[in-house]
């Protein structure tokens, strides 16, 4: 994003969301899923965790100040601020350190710790290390369209064949686990994959790549 100086970026509640969801679903990556939450009981960590998200990406995305995230969110001031404050180092000791929590702490999030993971799962997210269940989720809707709409068998066994993947992807080795005994359009998976643009953020990106690499191939 190009920021001048003294120019706040225009909010768009649609890209707004779409970020603050994805902020919000790595966030509960990071706390070990909603299985994990379940456990602890502590579900009830879901809507303070969504209103960090919500400050961080206004934020750092849209430079609001601490009254106009207070407002748009229906926050104290102060609140605000101990969230934009939270250091995410404390916030992952403490995620990785759960069992160790009290009863208390288990069962309500405190704006220090649910400020640090939001702002943790953000950096994360603009790294592109998507939450795993929002990738699952991309897959598998993919995975529907393709069949749905009669798209190349190709794609069909793509997606099936890397369901699981940790994304980013970052080079061809894992994908050549699992395409490499591939022929896909007479081009050999283990060749293909070595074609790809690194890094693949997700599924979807997977499948540009792959088509645009037997694109390529076939009009060289």
């Amino acid at each position: 994003m190009v920021i001048f100086y003294g120019i706040k970026p225009e909010v768009s509640e649609k890209e707004l969301e779409y970020l603050v969801g994805r902020v919000f679903f790595k966030s509960i990556d990071l706390l070990g899923g909603l299985n994990r939450l379940a456990e602890y009981r502590t579900l009830t960590w879901l809507p303070s965790l969504a209103r960090s998200c919500f400050a961080v990406v206004l934020r750092e995305e849209y430079l609001k100040s601490e009254n106009e995230i207070a407002e748009k969110v229906g926050l104290t001031r102060n609140t605000v601020r101990n969230i934009l404050r939270a250091d995410p180092n404390n916030a992952l000791y403490k995620i990785q350190h759960m069992d160790d929590l009290s009863e208390d702490e288990k069962k309500y999030l405190k704006v220090h710790t649910a400020g640090g993971i939001a702002k943790l799962a953000y950096r994360l997210v603009k790294e592109g290390q998507e939450a795993q269940t929002l990738l699952e989720f991309c897959r598998e809707l993919a995975e529907t369209t393709v069949q749905v709409v009669g798209e190349s068998p190709w794609a069909y066994t793509v997606l099936k064949r890397t369901k699981g993947l940790t994304y980013p992807l970052t080079g061809p080795e894992v994908l050549e686990e699992r395409l490499g005994d591939l022929s896909i359009l007479g081009v050999s998976g283990r060749e293909l994959v070595q074609t790809l643009h690194y890094p693949i953020k997700n599924p979807a990106q997977l499948l540009r790549e792959v088509k645009e690499a037997l694109k390529i191939r076939r009009n060289s």
